[in-house]
Formats: C-alpha cells, structure tokens, sequence
C-alpha cells in the first residue's frame, strides 16, 4: 500500500487533524489512552515567504501573503486514569527535520508554562494543565540505537531515599514528562507496537518518490489501521503533493543558506588568523627594526 510520507509537515499535519488518528498517535507515544483532544486548541506556526517560483504553485493565504507554514501544535487532552476517571494536560508536539536551537524548544514550553489559559476546572478551582512535551526529531541527539526515550520526572524523599509514587498536584504543575522520538534511529526496528505505528516514519520504505512510502498495512496493529488509511488519503491527494514539493524547495534553500553562513564562518576565521599572524609579523619586524636603530646609535657613539 502507497501512503504519503508524514515526515513532510503538510502530510503529518493532514493526518493529525482527523481526530482518531491524532488520539491513536498520541495514545501510543504517551502510554495512556487518550480519551478526548480539544482541537480548539492554538496551533503554532510559522510563515516563511516562498520564492516568485513558488508563487505560481501556491494560492494567496487569508491575508493575501504567500507562505510556507511548519506547524507545533497543542493538545488539551482528557487522560483515562487507571483507577476510573481522568486527568486533563496539555500535550505539546514539535516536529522539526533539521537541528534546531534548544533554546527555541525551552521558549515556546517557557510560554506554555506562562500562559494563564492552561489550566482546568471550576471558575473558583483553576488548577494548572500538566504539560507533556513530545519531540518528533528528524536527527539523532546523539543517544544512538535509541528509537523512543522517555523522560520523567522522579519525587523521593531525600532523607530516607524513598521514592515518592503518589500523584502530586504541585509537583505535576511545575515539572512535564517528555518523549524524543529519533527518526533516523528506526533502522526498521519492530520490537512493539508503538516501534510498529513510527515505522510510517521509516525512510527505508520510501519509493522512487520520495513523497510516498510503501508500507503493508496488516503489519499494523488494528488499533492503528485508521492512520494508515488517513495517510493513503494524503497520497492522494493532489494538493498535499504539491505542498510536499515546495517543503523539498525551502528546505533546500534553508540548507543552502546554512552552508554559505558555514562558509562565511570558515572564512572568518582564516582572515582572523591572518590577521593574527600578519599582526605577529608586524611585531617581529618592530622588533628588528628597534635592534637596528640601537645597533646603529651604537655605532655612531663610537665613531665620535
């Protein structure tokens, strides 16, 4: 079976917005059954202006401006709880190809710490979302062999050592659970089901396109199986196939921009070190020049 490739935005976008699938995803990621998801919730983005060779491949915005958008997204999600009922968190998703600033990551989870609106319950009883955070990497942070890392926090009392497992309103409003998930880790490894639903990430089964992917869907858990189809709905899509080719495009063109910084970077340091050296020259040349003029001081004094 043909699907489109999520890890173009456009395409991981597409699939994310039909509500089952989004829930299934994130369910997998998280451990947790995922009971609800408010889509109402703010999608990040960022607008990149495209080229005049873009412009006849893109229809104007709302605004009239022509753009390229990479999305992060936030979820307030209802989580089923183990003993009955639930608990509600946010849930932030970043998906980046490229390596990125750390401190772009630590900015916009410092903002969602910040906002006022992440919080939950009665007008008189606000209480703070806690926050999972959930990193879709497009490169390895050097943790080889490593597919899925969980990062969680742990409470223990530092006198007895005691690890503390009860649930804690205070500590959850200020600590977040994290999942890094490294792309180019999967090496078609299928050692559970969550390895099983990433695979759709899985480069190998790319085609002659790169756009598509081929992938077997009786390899998926049944629980999965709406992704699947969500994701060939995407390789149909005409318009999906056009914006996974202006991705390609400013793609290349960041990469390209980033290799001429390098470059002036490179150069920047060989003028410095020439400076330093003719610098160095300079001084040496001083130097002889003050030995000359006080060997010849020298020789004129004996003359007289």
């Amino acid at each position: 079976m043909h699907i489109a490739n999520p890890i173009y935005d456009v395409v991981f976008k597409f699939m994310m917005e039909d509500e089952k699938s989004a829930k299934s995803f994130l369910s997998a990621i998280i451990g947790e059954e995922v009971l609800e998801l408010d889509f109402a919730s703010r999608e990040r983005t960022v607008r990149r202006p495209v080229g005049k060779k873009k412009e006849q491949r893109r229809e104007k915005d709302e605004d009239g401006g022509l753009c390229l958008t990479v999305c992060r997204y936030d979820f307030s999600a209802r989580i089923a709880l183990p003993g009955g009922g639930f608990k509600t968190v946010l849930i932030e998703l970043q998906k980046a190809k490229l390596a990125s600033d750390i401190m772009r990551f630590r900015r916009y989870l410092g903002r969602n710490y910040q906002d006022e609106d992440n919080v939950y319950g009665e007008e008189n009883d606000r209480k703070a979302r806690q926050i999972y955070c959930i990193f879709l990497l497009g490169y390895d942070v050097c943790i080889p062999g490593r597919t899925v890392i969980e990062v969680d926090y742990t409470a223990k009392d530092v006198t007895t050592n005691e690890e503390l497992t009860a649930a804690n309103e205070f500590i959850q409003s200020l600590h977040h659970r994290s999942w890094i998930i490294q792309i180019e880790q999967l090496k078609q490894r299928r050692r559970n089901d969550l390895e099983k639903l990433l695979s759709i990430f899985d480069q190998a089964n790319r085609t002659k396109s790169h756009y598509i992917l081929n992938v077997d869907e009786d390899d998926f858990p049944e629980q999965y199986r709406p992704i699947i189809r969500r994701l060939r709905m995407a390789c149909e899509s005409e318009d999906i196939q056009i914006e996974m080719e202006m991705e390609d495009d400013y793609l290349s063109e960041l990469q390209e921009k980033e290799r001429l910084i390098e470059e002036h970077r490179e150069e920047l340091k060989e003028h410095k070190k020439e400076i330093k050296e003719h610098r160095k020259t300079l001084k040496e040349k001083d130097k002889i020049i003050k030995e000359l003029k006080k060997q010849l001081l020298t020789a004129n004094s004996s003359k007289k």
